[in-house]
């Protein structure tokens, strides 16, 4: 039986009794009976040769197709393991298995290059990854076929010769010094012509330039190492036919010493010498520094300038390890004398060309104890060390700012106590106004505001001693006489400036006094709503508009129909 032909198979089962004797009983099933499958065919190709294409600029990892072998079997039965066997590719390219579509996938391997080869093959084997050993006979269990892939070309950029330059040049190198050069060309048949040209973003100060047809890079600025030691730019080829096509690559330079800079003290020395120094008396060491870096090693020298090579006071002492020495030459020193030395040292090293410099010391003469530690070395202290004790100082210096301190406060007391008196002069007159700004709510606010109090004079309060003037009597506060409600304004005013006049704690000089009272001789007589409620409800207002335009709002407002006023 072959399942690949039939897999299934259904058969009809008849049972009779009676020995199968004519009037006997059956009955029938049926049998369904399936084949399972055994792994008796191999992989197939379902061509010999299959072709494939790609860009030389394709990236590693890219799928350039894929190719399938036919298997018969199923299940594992049919699973297919690809792998490239031999031919010219097989380090270029390489082959995976797709395990769901079983498919064997072709990808690149190493980077393509149509200008180094066109055209590449390599044969493809598809096998059984297991197989039945009780079928071996029937033939191998696998499969061959052969793969052709074509390079495709493209415009490439240029390349340049190396990944990277490194190029040292001299700090003293003139302006225009070539200091290397760097080669690239166009990888592709055409060979087009290729410019060259710096990155400004890698070199802001201009200092390099480049030819831009040969690629030489030359000096545009003086150099120095020791400002920056190292330039790192970037290089551009591009190419003249097609400008998109460019490529850069860096080139880091190298700036090599020379002997430009003298040494020089390594840092300011504050020297000082005993008034009872020895002869030979060690009073600083000293060393140096040097912006340069010589191959071998810093080498210092020191010693006194020519012109003081035999100082009466000092010496120079060179260590031979970079330092020196300054030692005194005689015995004692003083103040009253001198007070400063000044030493002036030669330091020089031992590169090519040499290089010196003179540093000159400051050497102060201090008072110190017995043990050579320094007590003062200013002369003001040389004249206070025959007078008064630094505590005795101290103690005078606190004592005066204690009387700055009391002086100021007594000052400070005093102009409290002396006030300004309210009235300076009896000639010395001036107004004094009182402003209220309190709002009522309107007319129809009867709470806040009663006012029969500005109609009833009668009922103010009684009058309040001042508070802004102490009377230097106190006088008994008297009454005022009453007034009538129907008094006359003027009259009433009156009354009031008299009062005022004789009232003993009155201030001496004038005061504005302001009266809401209005009078009884009013035209319009009192437009108060609060009389209006003790009145007939019906009420002519006709008579408003004979008081001019000035009061025509008013006149619309209430002479109106009765409709309107509804």
């Amino acid at each position: 039986m072959s399942r690949e032909n039939r897999e299934q198979y259904q058969v009809v089962i008849q049972a009779k009794d009676m020995g199968g004797q004519m009037g006997g009983l059956s009955g029938t099933t049926t049998v369904n009976i399936t084949l399972t499958d055994v792994n008796d065919n191999p992989p197939r190709f379902p061509q010999s040769t299959y072709q494939f294409s790609s860009p030389e600029s394709a990236s590693l990892g890219t799928s350039l197709g894929r190719i399938k072998a036919n298997d018969l079997d199923v299940g594992e039965n049919a699973e297919i393991e690809y792998s490239i066997s031999k031919g010219d590719g097989s380090d270029m390219f390489d082959i995976i298995t797709d395990k769901d579509t079983q498919e064997g996938i072709i990808t690149i391997k190493k980077q393509l290059d149509f200008e180094n080869k066109m055209m590449y093959s390599l044969r493809v084997e598809a096998a059984n990854t297991h197989p039945d050993p009780r079928f071996f006979h029937l033939g191998p269990f696998k499969d061959t076929a052969l793969i052709k892939v074509s390079v495709e070309d493209i415009d490439e950029p240029p390349m340049f010769s190396r990944s990277s330059y490194i190029i040292e040049v001299d700090e003293d190198s003139k302006e225009g010094t070539i200091i290397g050069q760097v080669i690239a060309q166009d990888p592709d048949t055409t060979k087009n012509a290729i410019k060259y040209s710096v990155d400004r973003h890698t070199d802001l100060d201009r200092i390099f330039n480049i030819y831009s047809g040969n690629g030489s890079i030359f000096i545009s600025k003086p150099l120095d190492r020791e400002e920056n030691p190292w330039h790192n730019i970037t290089v551009i080829a591009t190419e003249i036919n097609n400008p998109k096509q460019s490529s850069q690559i860096p080139v880091f330079i190298r700036i090599l010493d020379i002997n430009d800079h003298a040494p020089e003290f390594a840092k300011y020395y504050e020297t000082f010498v005993c008034e009872n120094a020895k002869a030979g008396q060690l009073v600083q060491t000293v060393s140096a520094v040097d912006k340069d870096e010589p191959p071998r090693g810093h080498k210092f020298f020191f010693e006194l300038v020519p012109e003081f090579a035999v100082h009466p006071n000092f010496s120079v002492v060179d260590n031979k390890d970079n330092t020196a020495g300054i030692l005194t030459r005689r015995n004692g020193y003083s103040r009253s004398k001198m007070s400063t030395y000044l030493l002036p040292v030669l330091i020089f090293d031992n590169d090519y060309p040499i290089q010196s410099s003179t540093g000159t010391l400051t050497i102060r003469v201090c008072a110190c104890d017995s043990r050579g530690n320094m007590q003062s070395c200013n002369a003001e202290a040389l004249l206070l060390s025959a007078g008064l004790s630094t505590g005795a100082l101290i103690a005078i210096l606190l004592c005066i700012i204690i009387l700055l301190v009391l002086v100021v406060l007594f000052a400070a007391l005093k102009r409290q106590r002396k006030k300004e008196p309210l009235i300076i002069s009896k000639d010395d007159v001036r107004d004094n106004i009182v402003t209220y700004n309190d709002e009522g709510g309107g007319e129809e606010d009867t709470q806040a505001f009663d006012i029969g109090t500005l109609r009833n004079p009668e009922a103010r309060e009684d009058s309040k001693m001042r508070r802004d003037v102490i009377p230097e009597t106190i006088f008994q506060i008297r009454r005022t006489a009453p007034l009538w409600e129907n008094i006359d304004v003027q009259d009433f005013i009156q009354r009031r400036l008299k009062e005022n006049d004789l009232d003993p704690t009155a201030p001496p000089y004038d005061s504005l006094a302001t009266y809401a009272y209005e009078g009884n001789d009013s035209i319009a007589n009192s437009l108060s709503s609060l009389e209006s409620l003790t009145m007939d409800g019906n009420q002519d207002y006709d008579y408003l508009s004979d008081w001019g335009p000035r009061f025509k709002k008013l006149a619309d407002m209430y002479g109106g129909d009765d409709s309107d006023r509804d």
